[in-house]
This record gives structure tokens, C-alpha cells and sequence, in this order.
């Protein structure tokens, strides 16, 4: 899964796509209802590829976590982020047996679906072989 060029903004609902950047700013464009909107220095950015969850051992790439769900589902979207928290923690203990339970908070949790059905309503999660075949087709 490749989430490069996808931030989350705070403050703002959604996911955002960086369509351009100059000194003060970035251009990005909403994966919801494909608004183009300005994002400024003083917002809060966060990459999506720069995220991980927390588990016993180690960190878990996002992009990770969104291919286990990817494989789960069939390419299918996953549970709502709405569901009962309780549904969602057993659901997220079936993708990732070993998070840190203490440390991803039922927010994180909660926008962890959020965002992987945003991204799968928008046609945005693709596996890494279909990625890679697309990237071949487009260099010859």
C-alpha cells in the first residue's frame, strides 16, 4: 500500500491528497468530496505513511495494518468507525494480535477505520503487486 501524498489535517474532517507545495503552503485536494483547499504552516499535517501503531515489540507501519485489513476484507471496507468500541478492539486484536493496548486509545483506533474507509471509498488502497504493475505501465 502506498500512502504517500495522503496527509490528515487537524482540525479538518478527512484525508487530503498534496497535489502541490511552495513555500508557504500546501495545495491538497479532499479524498471525500474532492474540494482543493490551502494548508497552511499552522495547521497540524500528518503524514500517513510516517504513522505506526504501537505494539508489545515494535511499531507497526500504517500502510501495514491497512494491507492486513485490505487481505482480511477482500478488498472490502472495514467495520464502521461508528460500531461499538468493543466490536472494534476485537476486530483490531483478530489484524494485530499484539498492539499495545494501553497505548493506541479507542480515538486511534476509531480513526484507524475512519480513515481506511475514507481511503477505500476513494478507490485509494491498492495492493503492492497492483501498484507495481501500474507504475510498469506507466514508464513504458
Amino acid at each position: 500500500m502506498d500512502l504517500s501524498g495522503i496527509i490528515s489535517i487537524s482540525g479538518k474532517p478527512g484525508l487530503y491528497k498534496v497535489v502541490a507545495s511552495n513555500k508557504t503552503s500546501l495545495v491538497v485536494e479532499s479524498l471525500v468530496d474532492g474540494k482543493k483547499t490551502t494548508a497552511l504552516p499552522t495547521h497540524r499535517i500528518s503524514a500517513l505513511e510516517d504513522i505506526a501503531i504501537y505494539t508489545e515489540d515494535d511499531d507497526i507501519p500504517l500502510k501495514d495494518v491497512y494491507s492486513t485489513i485490505f487481505d482480511k476484507e477482500n478488498g472490502g471496507a472495514a467495520p464502521n468507525h461508528k460500531t461499538d468500541m468493543s466490536e472494534l478492539k476485537a476486530y483490531m486484536l483478530e489484524i494485530l494480535p499484539d498492539y499495545d493496548q494501553d497505548r493506541v486509545y479507542n480515538s486511534d483506533i476509531k480513526k484507524l477505520f475512519q480513515w481506511y474507509n475514507v481511503l477505500h471509498s476513494a478507490d485509494a488502497l491498492k495492493p503492492e503487486s497492483e501498484e507495481e504493475a501500474v507504475a510498469a505501465e506507466e514508464e513504458e
